[in-house]
């Protein structure tokens, strides 16, 4: 069977989560204290006792989901990828899983790209909106019509789409929305317009990191949100890593050329449901499971 591991990105994270992998297998326990060396301070501290305030901070949050992803992964005797794909931050837990990159490679550029983002964040502050119930295209005519900055970035599945900008651009396309027949519009709690250009000195940031970091070739094929189908490559991987920081997230695309290309199951390999929901907007045939 094709089996297809999805990581899922900021927004999964949870109080103790990856404390009951801590517990039950050494392994485990070796990869988390690895990590805690590899940044310099106990990053488990905060996953298995913060509250969810402390765990939503851009720098902890990224890396909390990433460890909880991969450790999960290499804890899993069956895993055993034919082609993987993450969302957001989830793409760099899919590097790992399909040993382009190394553990603690990975790690290192969680974390620079969370600070890049914060950085960023800081540098132009901005916002996101979750708009549920309109196509992608009445969406992205409403965006258009806006005189500020706002732009749709995560093209998540039918009838959900994220959009950024400035957070007036935010509110004046909030109104537009319900105005023009949302379902729903949900403000989300970060404090950036990720995927935009709003985000391009962090795009830099991590071109930097990206240049001095080593890539292999995949065992597997990689589907990157940025750019069009698969590849094992890893010049082509570092590029479009990089340029994801001010792209759109084409996740329902993603899918849909998975399956395209032969996936028959899907498992989500991270925290929280928010991936299979998806799934089954995307394609309510396809088979999904979660480790």
């Amino acid at each position: 069977m094709n089996t297809a591991y999805l990581f899922p990105g900021q927004g999964a994270q949870f109080p103790g989560m990856g404390k009951d992998l801590y517990d039950s297998t050494l392994q485990a326990k070796i990869l988390f204290e690895t990590a805690n060396e590899c940044l310099g301070f106990r990053i488990t501290d905060v996953m298995f006792a913060g509250t969810q305030e402390e765990l939503r901070q851009t720098q902890v949050t990224q890396l909390a989901i990433f460890l909880h992803s991969i450790i999960l992964a290499k804890t899993t005797p069956s895993f055993q990828p034919a082609m993987v794909a993450g969302h957001s931050l989830g793409e760099l837990s899919a590097l790992v899983a399909s040993q382009v990159l190394t553990f603690e490679a990975g790690i290192q550029l969680v974390s620079q790209r969370a600070k890049a983002m914060q950085a960023a964040c800081e540098l132009a502050p901005g916002a996101m909106a979750a708009i549920l119930g309109l196509s992608d295209e009445k969406v992205e005519q409403v965006c258009a019509a806006i005189d500020e900055f706002v732009v749709p970035v995560n093209y998540n599945c039918p009838g959900q789409l994220v959009i950024a900008g400035t957070e007036k651009g935010i509110e004046l396309a909030c109104e537009a929305m319900q105005a023009a027949g949302a379902q729903h519009v949900m403000l989300l709690p970060v404090g950036g317009a990720f995927h935009s250009s709003l985000m391009q000195p962090a795009e830099e940031q991590l071109a930097k990191a990206i240049v001095q970091t080593e890539f292999q070739r995949g065992v597997c094929p990689i589907y990157q949100t940025v750019g069009t189908g698969p590849t094992t490559d890893p010049e082509i991987i570092q590029e479009r890593l990089a340029q994801q920081l001010t792209s759109p997230v084409r996740w329902t695309q993603t899918i849909q050329r998975m399956i395209q290309d032969g996936a028959q199951h899907f498992v989500v390999c991270g925290p929280g449901k928010t991936l299979q929901g998806l799934m089954k907007r995307i394609d309510k045939h396809a088979q999904v499971a979660s480790l």
